[in-house]
């Protein structure tokens, strides 16, 4: 059964439009960049954790991989869910659920249940919990997205989520190597536990699943969203609609795009989880350099998706539409390509590890215009 929306008592207003729906944006961009945070936390501790523990590489491979595999099965289910209950709920719930599971980690193989079957596999249980939350983060985030901003602002407005990536990104390595050097390499998921429940708590009684909802946006703001004069926002009304999976399954573009993502993808999950121990123990980097080095191809994001988006914009102007984009990814996925097998066969650690960061950051560009 659909909601039914109704538009409650605006705020005074001098004719100036709220601005709400930019503090939803953030708290979306911050919730981005809590989900990287909690992926990279692992592979950059990873080191202390082997040498604790004693895991061999293989070991420490099936823990980290854990987190793919909760991803992967909830994801979909994330995002039927936000469908069914509503994006609100299941935003603050998701936030809260991964954030439990990101402080867990810390003492996984000492919990009563999971203790009984062993480090590893208690690691990779938790691990495979924070995949279970992270996976409905970024669809129902999308879905927040689409009805609070309007057709004009939503390209940038879907800039400033995904800049959440590339700041969690960025700040992750050198926050996580700072607290592990001080305090130990627990302390990480502790802190981005804290800090998680904190943000699940301000999403769940700031964002409302729509701007009509929310008694701090005022009409002038509803209508900027919706297109529509304000004597109109009150008849908005949302729309019902079947989800047409036969047609989507048999569409050899929603194919091409699957493969195309688990192509992008596939170097992403290198990056996120093993690129820190690759420079520790292949690259023989020291602890703290790791720390800026890690963060490189998340800083090549913040500047290579904007730079692909405008580009994208140019090709498709000047190409159109369809012959565009694909010309842009198909031009940042060589690139990557080109730039992830000169990376691994440069003896030079500075000229190496900047073509890996070029690398991961043509791949960020392709997958954001994909």
């Amino acid at each position: 059964m659909t909601k039914q929306v109704h538009l409650g008592p605006a705020p005074a207003t001098d004719g100036h439009a709220t601005k709400v729906r930019w503090v939803v944006v953030v708290l979306l961009a911050i919730t981005a960049g809590l989900t990287y945070i909690d992926r990279l936390n692992l592979g950059i501790v990873a080191k202390f954790v082997q040498e604790e523990y004693k895991f061999d590489t293989e070991t420490m491979g099936w823990i980290l991989g854990a987190f793919s595999l909760g991803y992967a099965i909830f994801h979909i289910p994330g995002g039927w869910l936000a469908d069914r209950v509503g994006p609100r709920k299941i935003l603050a719930g998701a936030i809260l659920w991964f954030s439990i599971f990101a402080g867990l980690t810390a003492i996984a193989p000492k919990l009563l249940i999971l203790g009984s079957f062993g480090p590893a596999w208690a690691f990779a249980i938790v691990r495979f919990g924070l995949g279970t939350g992270e996976a409905a983060a970024m669809p129902v985030g999308n879905k927040v997205m689409a009805y609070w901003l309007g057709p004009k602002e939503r390209g940038f407005g879907t800039s400033v989520f995904l800049s959440g990536v590339g700041a969690g990104g960025v700040a992750a390595p050198i926050l996580i190597t700072w607290l592990t050097k001080n305090w130990g390499w627990r302390w990480p998921f502790l802190v981005s536990a804290i800090v998680g429940a904190v943000v699940a708590v301000a999403c769940y009684f700031y964002v409302t699943d729509r701007p009509e909802e929310n008694p701090r946006v005022n009409a002038a703001e509803l209508g900027h969203i919706r297109g529509l004069t304000k004597s109109a926002t009150s008849s908005l009304q949302p729309v019902k609609a079947r989800v047409p999976w036969r047609k989507i399954l048999s569409s050899l573009s929603i194919w091409g795009l699957m493969a195309g993502h688990f192509c992008l993808v596939y170097p992403v999950y290198i990056f996120v989880t093993w690129f820190f121990v690759y420079l520790v123990k292949v690259r023989g980097v020291t602890v703290s350099k790791a720390g800026f080095w890690g963060s490189a191809p998340f800083v090549a994001n913040l500047f290579m998706v904007p730079l692909w988006g405008w580009l994208e914009d140019v090709t498709a102007a000047k190409m159109g539409t369809r012959r565009g984009r694909r010309a842009c990814a198909w031009l940042g996925t060589a690139a990557s390509a080109l730039l992830l097998w000169l990376g691994t066969h440069t003896a030079s650690n500075t000229l190496a590890l900047s073509e890996l960061a070029l690398a991961a950051g043509f791949n960020f560009a392709a997958s954001a215009v994909l």
